[in-house]
Formats: C-alpha cells, structure tokens, sequence
C-alpha cells in the first residue's frame, strides 16, 4: 500500500549521486512540484532520465540550470538551450538514446529482462561499443536494461492503496518509468476512495509514495 507524504519526507528520500527517472514528454505530464522540491534540496552530481531536457524554466531542465545534473540520458535536448551549451562546454553529459529505445530499455528492466533486441542503429555511430546479434540473418543492436534509484511520475487520480491513473497524453513515460525504479513518487492531483480496476494504469504495488497536488 502506498504512503502519502509531504515536501519534507520527500526530500529526506534525496541524495547526492541519485539516477532519478523523470515521466513527461516536452513537459507534459512531469512532476513540476516534485522536480522544484529537488531544485531546493540541492543535491548534486545526478543522472536524469527523461524524454527530453525539458525547457530552461520547465521539467528537468531546473535542474540542469541549477548545474544538479552530471548526466542526462534522453532522446532530445534542442527544446533546452541551456543543456546544449552545458553539453558543448563539457559540464553535461548527455548520452542521446533513440526514443523507442529508451522507452524500451524501461519497460525492459520493469519486465526483470537483461535487454532488448533493436535494428534502430545498426550501422550508425550509435552501434559504437556495443554488441551486435544476429537474429534470422538480421544484425540488432543490444541495448540493455535501463532503471533508476527513484522515479518521478505525475498521475491524474489515486486511490487510497496508490492505484493511478493519468491524463490523456500526460500518461507518455509515466507508467513504464513507474516499474523501473528502486522507489517510485507519484504527484496525483486527485485522491478518491475507489478506481474501477478496468482503468487502473499503474496498480498500486509500483507505487512507493503518493504527493497530493490539487488543481494541476
């Protein structure tokens, strides 16, 4: 069953060195509240991943501007200026994965697997270093499995056992991210007393620990 907490409980669970897996695409759908509780707490030296680098002043990007961030794994930057400057100058390292595969790296270490198979960079600098199987006379990349310490998802309802579902397209990375990660927080805007079970996304033994953020 999960816990509800509160901004101070949050950011006991913080610390330097952290990989924090952050749900949204382009913003939407990120935890806002949870990434400005990370900004105050000042922790350092973090991997993040996302879709993105969201924005200078949105999503993960507060953090790379508040220079928390050592790497960022994530299919794009060029929403964020700020992280390609930091990329250029060598204080980020960002490590660009195609989005079908990290979304699938995710779901693959959820699932308790070592890795996918994937043909998406075969014969491209991003086959560099990396092991190439043939399968059916056709060469494929292994990428492994990708988790996290802590995942930051936002969610739309909550039950009181910590079942989530989401918001239209705010669902994205969400509920992948939710299965990967040593302690999953979930930002709902909405607590109610039952979800019927045919809708439930993410079923409540993901989720660690549940934010309550009415009107977001």
């Amino acid at each position: 069953m999960s816990k509800t907490i509160d901004k101070l409980q949050f950011i006991q669970k913080l610390r330097d060195n952290l990989t924090i897996m952050v749900g949204g695409f382009m913003t939407v759908g990120t935890p806002e509240l949870l990434i400005d509780w990370v900004v105050e707490s000042n922790v350092k030296n973090l991997t993040i991943i996302c879709n993105d680098a969201g924005y200078p002043e949105h999503g993960v990007g507060k953090l790379i501007q508040n220079n928390q961030v050592k790497t960022l794994i994530a299919s794009h930057i060029g929403l964020n200026p700020v992280a390609g400057v930091k990329m250029s100058q060598g204080d980020l390292e960002v490590i660009l994965v195609p989005q079908g595969t990290l979304a699938e790296q995710i779901r693959a270490f959820g699932a308790g697997l070592g890795g996918i198979l994937t043909p998406t960079g075969v014969n491209t600098v991003v086959e560099k270093e990396k092991q190439i199987i043939t399968v059916n006379n056709t060469p494929y990349l292994l990428e492994t499995s990708l988790g996290a310490d802590l995942a930051l998802i936002l969610a739309h309802q909550s039950d009181r056992l910590g079942n989530l579902t989401y918001d239209k397209t705010a669902r994205n990375f969400n509920p992948v991210m939710a299965t990967a990660a040593t302690t999953v927080v979930a930002v709902v805007t909405t607590m109610v007393d039952f979800i019927d079970p045919e809708i439930i996304v993410t079923p409540h033994i993901f989720i660690d620990d549940i934010v309550i953020k009415a009107g977001d």
